[in-house]
């Protein structure tokens, strides 16, 4: 198996658009948390989201602003930041061994809600000519895929709050077998439509508003905890095999190792311990570590009562005793929940975490919960305690497990 690396990094993210605002935010604990306003509020029993700051007409022209929806804007920013910060320059023969490898959990269901309204709302028939193309879900992948002319594979994974961890761990899989020499993976959401959080809405798994401040809304691990909160965005990566980066010169701002992917097979919406752990469990021996290899861990960490017991149960099976020692970071709590688009932001922010030697903190910790007993990095972060070694965990209704392990680069 080729080692692979990464040599390139955008975001799009509520905490900002570039992957150093972001840290930077997650660092400090600054929460992008916010009462939504107008009339989608009057709607909404608790109008909360973390959105992104966004002006597509800054970013595109006005005939493909017209063929993108927002999570397609998104993914093609992120992963233009990345290509520059990659500096690839492929040959026309090697354009076609690098592939494009997308998580979505929702695909365009803004525009699609737009469409709907215009069509039961409004009782119009004049329904965009593009929203088809605008509401697919693999639009992200393919438009990446044209504008940086890459023919090799266009994948689009759809496993809904592990959608993008998917598509890096496919995508580490391809480059390690040999298949592909480069990959443009990651994932993109934009979920803020009311029809989008209105059927969260009534899952009953959004948080409730804190009274004293909406920006801690989202307490993962927190005995107060009452939900999630949705956010969107979008974090893409430039993934390389190693020899190839080395040889231009690249530079290497971490290394993917391996890759755990399991299925529950218990319930559509509620998590399992043993699902959990073994996809961690199948994440260390895809990269060849045993548990004491692990430094620190990057959370699912949602804020919803079941996840976070599921979770630190599952962490507790895997490593035993030293679960205890284990730094965890659970950035949901600033960013939100960005479904699809989640896994691979967390992973983008862990590989700073490391390259920084920070270990992130789960804000708004501030009631300990006898069933979550870990150590989460409460509430401010850990200098010197990201260590070098770490796996991010990603968990999915329809039960689909995925983690991935890294390390800092050399």
């Amino acid at each position: 198996m080729r080692r692979v690396v990464i040599t390139g990094r955008g975001v799009v993210s509520p905490l900002g658009n570039t992957v150093g605002e972001a840290f930077d935010a997650a660092r400090l604990g600054r929460s992008a948390i916010a009462p939504l306003c107008g009339d989608i509020a009057k709607r909404l029993l608790a109008p909360l989201a973390a959105p992104v700051p966004w002006d597509g007409q800054a970013h595109f022209e006005p005939a493909r602003l017209r063929m993108l929806d927002r999570s397609s804007q998104f993914a093609v920013f992120a992963a233009r930041s990345a290509w520059r910060e990659a500096k690839l320059e492929p040959s026309a023969t090697e354009c076609d061994h690098i592939g494009v490898f997308v998580g979505t959990g929702m695909g365009g269901s803004l525009s699609m809600d737009e469409g709907y309204q215009t069509l039961y709302g409004e009782q119009s028939d004049r329904i965009k000519p593009m929203l088809v193309l605008m509401g697919m879900h693999n639009a992200s992948a393919a438009w990446i895929a044209m504008e940086h002319a890459l023919r090799g594979p266009s994948l689009t994974y759809s496993t809904a709050c592990s959608s993008s961890a998917v598509a890096l761990g496919e995508a580490w899989l391809r480059i390690a077998r040999g298949e592909l020499v480069a990959a443009v993976a990651g994932g993109a959401e934009a979920p803020l439509s009311l029809g989008s959080l209105k059927a969260w809405e009534a899952l009953h798994t959004l948080a409730k508003i804190d009274l004293a401040s909406a920006s801690a809304s989202c307490k993962p691990f927190s005995a107060d905890r009452s939900g999630m909160v949705l956010g969107e965005g979008a974090a893409i990566v430039v993934l390389e095999e190693r020899e190839r980066a080395l040889a231009r010169g690249a530079h290497i701002y971490g290394e993917l190792l391996g890759f755990g992917l399991t299925t529950d097979i218990s319930h559509i919406t509620r998590p399992s311990v043993q699902g959990q752990a073994a996809a961690m469990r199948a994440a260390l021996a895809s990269a060849r570590l045993e548990p004491a290899d692990i430094d620190s861990i990057s959370a699912h960490g949602t804020g919803t009562q079941a996840n976070d017991v599921t979770e630190t149960a599952a962490i507790k099976d895997v490593f035993g005793a030293r679960a205890k020692h284990i730094p965890i970071s659970a950035t949901k709590s600033v960013h939100g929940h960005l479904i699809g688009a989640a896994g691979a932001l967390e992973f983008v922010l862990s590989v700073e975490a490391l390259r920084c030697g920070i270990a992130l903190p789960t804000m708004h910790l501030q009631t300990s919960d006898p069933a979550c007993d870990l150590d989460y990095v409460p509430n401010s972060a850990r200098p010197n305690a990201a260590g070098r070694t770490m796996l991010s965990n990603s968990f999915a209704f329809g039960g689909t497990n995925a983690v991935l392990a890294f390390q800092g680069a050399d």
